[in-house]
């Protein structure tokens, strides 16, 4: 419900003759209102006040209101209408609603197609109220008619008189009122009336009406609005002077000065001279800038002050100097780097992760024998929550510079690298930018996160704008397109974080040195629990270190079967939702005191169901079931694939919502079987009576990469030649078509997840010999580790053959034509 400006129609005027009359007339009043408290329905207004005599439309939306008018229209009853304290309150209650009111009549009422009532009121009398009662349909109100107190002074008519003269020099300068409401007012001789009626049309805020309502002594109330009247007459005659004085001090050639100079006049008369340009250039002066730059700025700033105050363009200007301002450009923080410290810092920030570490103090001890280091800029590459960028924050601690972080995570807009160039309002720099203001020295430690996870579309591709960044060569002189300036990132020390290299184009790559961070053991991550996160969590819930006591077990059954992750982000979830659950153990069961230890059987207690089956060797060897190691984001992963054979006519399906290339793989591992059926003591069109079905279990999960062709080529002869596998060996490598075995990618990952899974033998691609000095040695001698070349090699070393045979037959060159040319004539047959 909202309040409009008050009309006078033809009942305003019945009011006003019948109010005339109204001395002749004590009985009248005495008739038409009792002095005992009445009751009455309410209905709240908000941010308009009703005063008596007032005929005014509202448009009633809440339904209480409604209700309540519909009432008093139906029953032909005043209604009492008071003002909210606060219009924000939907459903206000009495608290909410001011003391005092106005009891109305009810002249019209329609309701609109919308559901709202507008309705037309006038004001009768002043009424407070005693007490409110709820009903189910709206409120109701016990009032008590507050008459207008009239003291026998003689200062009322002089109020009175005044009041009409005053309101007439008013209404010259104020345009809005209308000429009927001027006349009411020079013939009304009631001084009741004629001061609701002056209040009624005042632009005064809710809180000001208010409180003019609540004033029952009558030459207060007529003396109130005389200050109100007299305080708008000498601002507009302020206003008018200043106009005079700014007219007199312009000339043909000032006249677009005109409003600048209105506004110092103003600020003159209110004691804020102070000129915020003076601020500027003082601002400009103390700031250490470089000669262009400062030529720059204060070019633009004789500009901004030749500009009018209220032009779109002196925003965009001021808020240039201001950037500039904000910026660092030869502000440089003294770091010092001792290595020894570094490294210790390194060390107790994360454990582990020995050839990062490595990496990055070989970087800080050259930096320590180098002025500037033009070297290429780390990219640390790992799964989500191995610690990249907390290693970030701790090269920032051991080399005593600030830290900043900028994440690139969804950013597809060139413009938010560069900046917007400066032809339009809103116009800002970019992150780059912005991250140096923060930074307020020129040379932090600035890591860029998530840098594989921008994307390109029509507004320009945010990784090519990195190139300048990232370049030692350019980036001296890096050009935001907001600044139009050369910036000199040559200082900064940028470091990025990745989670997977597909996402980064190649030229990025190339000014990047790739420091990979694997995925973390069982070991790593129990000790990582126990040195960092264990104490961590006890702390941030409240707890004392000896209160829960996690054992080993435990947070290995927590690792397993309650986390699927290469870092340790999602375990740091888990133990803090342990020791949530045990406060509010203690707390339900008032032990306050109590000690806790968590053992493995326990932890079912507190975690509920696992949510993982932990990736387990099989437990009997199987004829066509194969484990094979694949990667993914979380790490390293067993992956089973099994295969079936069925009566049909040789067609092949694979499932398990695999990739292209995964599809490929299990067709070139068929095609090298066949092409070896005669040595694997197959017929030569076997394929030709059987449908063979290949399998990847856990089929909801995209699976895709080069490096299941051995292991799906191993499941189809095991099902070909009812040969069981050797569960506890896994494998991994792509194949051709001659069957060799190719070199595959994330060797520590999938070293890392047979580790887990209890697996002990495992078949690698021989190129990936080289690569095995990355994993960790404990990783390496847990496990059995085979470099096969060739898929005979593969087959011979899972299959398990009865006790006496061979898997590969000897084949005569006469047995060969033989069966083409058996293979020829069942093709005839079917043709």
């Amino acid at each position: 419900m909202m309040g409009r400006r008050p009309l006078l129609p033809f009942a305003f005027f019945l009011h006003f003759f019948a109010s005339l009359f109204s001395p002749a007339l004590p009985w009248l009043s005495l008739i038409m209102f009792d002095s005992d408290v009445t009751q009455y329905p309410v209905m709240p207004l908000r941010d308009v006040v009703i005063f008596p005599g007032m005929v005014a439309p509202l448009v009633v939306g809440r339904k209480k209101s409604a209700r309540a008018l519909e009432y008093a229209m139906k029953e032909r009853s005043l209604i009492f209408l008071v003002t909210q304290k606060d219009a924000r309150i939907e459903d206000p209650e009495p608290e909410h609603l001011y003391g005092c009111g106005v009891l109305a009549s009810v002249m019209q009422l329609l309701r609109l197609p919308d559901g709202t009532i507008k309705a037309l009121i006038e004001g009768k009398r002043r009424a407070i109220v005693e007490a409110y009662s709820n009903d189910e349909e709206f409120f109701y109100a016990d009032v008590r008619y507050a008459e207008d107190q009239q003291t026998e002074s003689v200062e009322l008519p002089v109020y009175n008189r005044e009041l009409k003269q005053v309101f007439e020099r008013y209404a010259k300068i104020e345009k809005n009122i209308p000429v009927e409401v001027i006349k009411s007012v020079a013939v009304l001789e009631n001084p009741g009336l004629r001061v609701d009626l002056i209040c009624s049309h005042l632009r005064l805020g809710t809180e000001e009406k208010q409180d003019i309502l609540e004033i029952l002594a009558l030459p207060d109330r007529i003396r109130r609005v005389l200050e109100i009247l007299y305080r708008k007459l000498e601002q507009h005659e302020l206003e008018k002077s200043i106009d005079i004085r700014v007219k007199k001090k312009m000339n043909e050639s000032q006249r677009h000065y005109y409003l600048n100079e209105k506004v110092k006049e103003i600020q003159s008369e209110m004691g804020q001279a102070g000129d915020d340009l003076d601020d500027l250039q003082e601002a400009l002066k103390k700031k250490d800038l470089p000669e262009s730059v400062r030529e720059k700025a204060d070019r633009e700033l004789g500009k901004l002050r030749a500009m009018p105050p209220m032009s779109a363009e002196t925003t965009v200007v001021r808020n240039y100097l201001e950037t500039i301002i904000s910026l660092p450009w030869l502000e440089k923080e003294d770091a010092s780097i001792d290595i020894e410290e570094a490294e210790d810092i390194l060390n107790q920030d994360h454990y582990g992760l020995k050839k990062p570490k490595e990496r990055i103090l070989e970087y800080l001890a050259v930096q320590t024998q180098v002025e500037k280091l033009n070297g290429p800029i780390l990219c640390l590459v790992g799964p989500p929550g191995v610690g990249k960028t907390s290693v970030c924050k701790s090269i920032a601690r051991a080399m005593n510079r600030k830290f900043v972080r900028l994440s690139l995570g969804g950013v597809r807009d060139e413009a938010e690298i560069r900046g917007h160039r400066r032809t339009y309002i809103g116009a800002m720099p970019g992150k780059i930018i912005h991250s140096m203001q923060k930074a307020e020295v020129i040379n932090p430690v600035f890591c860029l996160d998530e840098v594989d996870k921008m994307s390109v579309d029509f507004r320009g591709d945010p990784s090519s704008a990195l190139l300048e960044v990232l370049d030692p060569e350019q980036n001296y002189a890096f050009n935001d397109h907001y600044l139009d300036l050369d910036y000199d990132l040559s200082e900064v020390f940028f470091i990025a974080t990745a989670n997977n290299l597909h996402g980064i184009p190649l030229p990025l790559q190339d000014r990047m040195e790739i420091i990979r961070l694997n995925g973390y053991t069982e070991e790593d991550k129990l000790e990582i629990a126990e040195r960092f996160l264990a104490p961590k969590q006890l702390g941030l819930n409240g707890f004392q270190e000896d209160d829960i006591q996690f054992t080993k077990e435990a947070v290995l059954e927590i690792i397993r079967r309650y986390t699927r992750e290469a870092g340790v982000r999602n375990l740091e979830r888990t133990l803090a939702a342990v020791c949530r659950k045990i406060a509010r153990d203690r707390l339900k069961k008032k032990e306050p005191t109590r000690k806790y230890q968590l053992s493995d059987q326990s932890v079912g207690e507190y975690l509920g169901v696992p949510k993982y089956r932990f990736g387990l060797a099989e437990k009997h060897d199987a004829i066509g079931l194969v484990t094979g190691l694949a990667w993914t984001e979380v790490g390293g992963e067993l992956l089973q694939i099994e295969s079936v054979l069925m009566p049909g006519t040789g067609k092949m399906t694979v499932t398990g919502k695999l990739g292209d290339v995964m599809q490929e793989s299990a067709q070139a591992a068929l095609s090298y079987v066949r092409s070896r059926s005669m040595r694997l003591g197959l017929d030569a069109d076997f394929y030709q009576q059987l449908d063979i079905h290949v399998h990847v279990p856990e089929g909801a999960i995209p699976k895709d990469g080069p490096s299941a062709g051995i292991t799906m080529a191993t499941s189809i002869v095991s099902a070909l030649l009812k040969y069981p596998v050797n569960r506890h060996l896994a494998m991994t490598g792509e194949i051709t078509l001659r069957g060799r075995v190719l070199p595959i990618g994330g060797l520590t990952e999938k070293l890392l997840a047979a580790k887990r899974g209890n697996i002990t033998h495992i078949l690698l691609p021989g190129e990936n010999k080289r690569d095995l000095e990355e994993v960790p040695a404990r990783i390496r001698e847990s496990l059995d580790i085979t470099f096969v070349d060739h898929v005979d090699d593969v087959l011979t070393k899972a299959l398990i053959l009865p006790k006496g045979e061979e898997l590969f037959k000897d084949v005569s060159l006469e047995s060969i034509l033989k069966n083409v040319a058996l293979s020829s004539h069942n093709t005839t047959i079917q043709q």
